[in-house]
């Protein structure tokens, strides 16, 4: 497990800047490829399903590297996982530009698939450190943190509208996003809060007792499941929606990426207000709320006839797709001393949803259209408004 030593004033203001800012540029990263997944399918020629496969080597990766993070994030600390899952994915976006230059799927995919490990490690590393950061700060700050990857996501989803606006090509944009990667994930983590090694046993001494794996705890697991159903809901709509819109509106690629724009929006204004309605009416009434509000805008998005309802759909939706991970972060470090293991666990689970997920609704789209497809989505998130009182806050000790 990762520790820190007692941060002063100082040093815990500047860790959550620089916390704030890596949530910010992941947020970029993956609205980089996200918002220009149409692009994607006109360049390689490919149907929803076949994108859907695509996209699933992205999730494989994670999968891959996700069970394994918490337990690289304890061995070298947030600051070098970071840093390292900064370099896989920077050189994972590299090879991504360079296949579609090339206009080769099989280079495409193992690329997406090593850039899912890269992803995979920095979400559950940057998690920790900011389950860490909240702990010690003592007032609820992780929607804020996650209003940074929605705010960094909605960078580039409007960079990537203008971008495939002018005609800019997705690599050349892929290739300048990877430099900034390499900038941010480097220099950035030395200012996280110290950290010390776990202290040694002391010779003769007898070991203290094993404490039961997070992955058999029942609260870390349906926590889980909460999570699991709130990120297929925020994945879906990040991986889908601009294409939704292309297929089932009729409306063109940047409008498309402006829709996924909106959605984006919306998730990072309630995740930077969000913070408040939570200490005021208590975790588990705003995470019920927030599934009732995405089931609704996913409606109102799918059965829209126009452009402008559909938009109104598409806010609604991220407006009660914006809390629910970071409370479930929250509720998973209730108790600062399994906080790492616990956080690794519900990640693990909420990032296996949000990226397989949607390559699943691929498949579905070519059957149904993939605008239709999105409203299977409502069977996780009316288990998660159901579930939600798994994440009421421990008793204070």
């Amino acid at each position: 497990m990762t520790t820190s030593t007692t941060a002063s004033a100082a040093q815990l203001r500047v860790a959550v800047v620089a916390t704030f800012i890596v949530f910010g540029v992941n947020g970029l990263v993956f609205a980089s490829w996200a918002a220009r997944i149409p692009a994607v399918t006109d360049i390689l020629g490919l149907t929803p399903g076949q994108m859907g496969s695509l996209l699933l080597c992205l999730a494989v990766g994670s999968l891959v590297a996700l069970p394994t993070a918490g337990w690289v994030t304890g061995k070298l600390g947030t600051a070098h996982s970071v840093r390292l899952a900064g370099l896989v994915s920077a050189l994972a976006g590299i090879g991504i530009a360079g296949s579609l230059s090339a206009a080769t799927t099989i280079g495409t995919a193992i690329s997406l698939f090593v850039f899912g490990i890269g992803i995979g490690l920095w979400d559950v590393a940057i998690n920790i450190e900011g389950a860490d950061v909240e702990h010690k700060l003592g007032r609820t700050v992780m929607p804020q943190l996650h209003a940074a990857f929605s705010g960094g996501a909605f960078v580039g989803a409007i960079i990537g509208a203008g971008l495939a606006n002018i005609g800019v090509g997705l690599p050349a944009h892929l290739l300048v996003i990877a430099g900034v990667v390499v900038a941010a994930t480097q220099w950035l983590p030395k200012y996280f809060l110290p950290r010390i090694p776990e202290p040694q046993q002391p010779a003769g001494e007898a070991a203290p007792p094993k404490v039961r794996s997070a992955w058999r705890d029942r609260r870390t697991l349906l926590i889980g499941v909460v999570v699991l159903g709130a990120t297929l809901t925020e994945g879906a709509g990040n991986d889908w929606i601009a294409k939704a819109a292309v297929d089932g509106l009729g409306v063109t690629n940047a409008n498309g990426a402006f829709m996924f724009a909106t959605f984006v929006l919306a998730m990072t204004a309630m995740r930077f207000f969000g913070g408040r309605a939570i200490d005021a009416f208590g975790r588990v009434p705003v995470l019920r709320g927030s599934m009732a509000a995405a089931a609704i805008g996913l409606t109102v998005f799918v059965f829209a006839p126009t452009l402008w309802l559909a938009l109104i759909g598409v806010a609604l939706w991220g407006i009660g797709a914006a809390l629910a991970f970071p409370m479930g972060m929250s509720a998973a470090a209730d108790d600062p001393k399994r906080a790492a293991a616990r956080v690794s666990v519900v990640a693990t689970i909420g990032y296996v949803a949000f990226l397989s997920g949607p390559p699943l609704l691929g498949f579905l789209g070519d059957a149904v259209g993939i605008r239709f497809a999105l409203l299977a989505i409502g069977v996780p998130i009316v288990v998660a408004l159901v579930l939600a009182g798994a994440a009421k806050p421990l008793p204070k000790k």
